[in-house]
C-alpha cells in the first residue's frame, strides 16, 4: 500500500513544483514589465500605437534619474557603515535652495542671456555640489562618527534628528510654501519629435548630467585608490586599518561623494520642476532609498537601475492610473521585488551580503 501511495503523492506535487520553479525563474521579469506591457497592449488594441508608453518611459527614466543620483548617497553611505542616512534627502533639498540662492546671487534670470545662463547654472551647481558635499561630511563627522561603536539605533536617531533640522533650515530660508523657480533651461521646449515621443530640454539636463556623473563615481570608486579604500572599508573596516587605511577619512570620502550627488540632483531637481518646497526632500529621501534597496543596498548600478525603475513606475502611474495611488503601486513594486530576490535586482554588497 505504501508503495503505491508515493507515485501519487509526486503527481500531485509535480505541478505545484513546476509553477514554483517558473515563477522562480521568471517571476521578477513578469512582475517588472507587467505595468508596461498591459498599457502597451491596451495602446495597440485601441488603435493608438505604441508611442504614449514610449513617451510614458521616456519620462520616467529622465525623472528617474535624479533618484538615482539621490539613490547613490543612500546605497554609499549603507554600503560602507551600513546605516540610513535619513539627513539625506534633506541634503539633497538644500542642494536645490543652494542653486535656487546661487541663481539671484549671480544675477541668472530669464532675461540672461544663453551663454550666462549656462555658465550661471555650471556653476551655481558646482557650488551647490560642494556645499551639500561639506555639509554631509559635518553631519557625519558630528552626528555618526561619535556614535561609530554604539548601538545601531542611537545613530539612526541622530539621522531622524539631522533631517528635522534641516527641514527647519529650508523652512527658514524660504518659508513654508512651494516656492517658484525661473525657469532657466525652458525645460518644456521639445527639441526633437521621434516617431511622436518628445524629447525635451528637461531629458536632456537630467539624463545629461546624471549619466557623466554616474560613470566619474563608477571609475573612481573601482579604480582608484581611494575608491578601493572605500571598498575594502566596506567589506571589514577592521582588516582595512590593519591595511593602512584610514578608516574615518574614507567614510567621511563617501559621505562627501554622497553630498555631491544630493547637490546635482538638488541643481536638476529645481530646474526640471521649477519649484522647490522645504520637505521636497522627505518624499524624495523615501523614493531614493526605496530604488537603492530595490536596485540592491551598496550597489552603484543597482541605485540606478532602482530610481530609474521607480521613474517609469511614477510615469505611468501618473499618467495612466492616478497620482494618487502612485506611492502604493511604487511601494507594492517593491514588495514584489523582495518577494522574488530579496537581495535587490543586482545583489547587495554589503558586509552581510559578503
Amino acid at each position: 500500500m505504501e508503495a503505491a501511495s508515493i507515485p501519487v503523492r509526486a503527481t500531485r506535487a509535480a505541478p505545484f513544483e513546476a509553477v514554483q520553479r517558473f515563477l522562480s525563474r521568471y517571476g521578477l521579469i513578469i512582475v517588472l514589465l507587467a505595468l508596461p506591457v498591459a498599457f502597451a497592449a491596451s495602446d495597440l488594441i485601441h488603435g493608438h500605437g505604441l508611442s504614449h508608453i514610449i513617451e510614458n518611459l521616456k519620462d520616467g527614466v529622465s525623472n528617474g534619474a535624479i533618484w538615482a543620483l539621490v539613490a547613490i548617497g543612500y546605497t554609499l553611505v549603507y554600503g560602507i557603515i551600513e546605516l540610513i542616512n535619513f539627513a539625506h534627502g534633506d541634503v539633497f533639498m538644500i542642494g536645490s535652495f543652494v542653486s535656487f540662492g546661487m541663481w539671484g546671487t549671480l544675477g541668472v534670470t530669464l532675461a540672461t542671456g544663453t551663454l550666462g545662463r549656462v555658465g550661471g547654472l555650471i556653476i551655481a551647481g558646482a557650488i551647490a555640489m560642494i556645499a551639500c558635499g561639506s555639509l554631509n561630511v559635518m553631519i557625519e563627522r558630528v552626528a555618526y562618527r561619535p556614535l561609530r561603536h554604539a548601538p545601531k539605533l542611537a545613530p539612526l536617531i541622530t539621522a531622524v534628528g539631522f533631517s528635522f533640522i534641516l527641514q527647519n533650515v529650508g523652512l527658514e530660508w524660504l518659508g513654508g510654501s512651494q516656492h517658484g523657480v525661473d525657469d532657466l533651461v525652458d525645460a518644456q521646449h521639445i527639441l526633437v519629435n521621434i516617431g511622436g515621443v518628445h524629447i525635451i530640454n528637461a531629458d536632456v539636463l537630467a539624463i545629461g548630467v546624471t549619466v557623466p556623473l554616474v560613470l566619474l563615481l563608477v571609475t573612481f570608486v573601482h579604480n582608484s585608490r581611494l575608491g578601493k579604500a572605500m571598498r575594502a572599508t566596506a567589506q571589514d573596516p577592521e582588516a582595512a586599518r590593519l591595511m593602512g587605511i584610514n578608516v574615518d577619512h574614507t567614510i567621511s570620502l563617501t559621505f562627501l561623494l554622497g553630498g555631491l550627488m544630493a547637490g546635482a540632483a538638488g541643481l536638476i531637481y529645481a530646474l526640471y520642476n521649477t519649484t522647490i518646497r522645504f520637505d521636497q526632500g522627505f518624499e524624495a529621501g523615501l523614493i531614493a532609498f526605496t530604488a537603492a534597496v530595490m536596485g540592491g543596498i551598496g550597489n552603484l548600478q543597482g541605485a540606478v537601475l532602482g530610481g530609474v525603475i521607480i521613474g517609469c513606475i511614477q510615469q505611468i502611474s501618473d499618467d495612466r492610473i492616478n497620482s494618487t495611488w502612485t506611492p502604493a503601486i511604487v511601494f507594492a513594486y517593491l514588495i514584489l521585488i523582495m518577494v522574488f530576490r530579496p537581495q535587490g535586482l543586482l545583489g547587495e554588497e554589503t558586509r552581510e551580503a559578503g
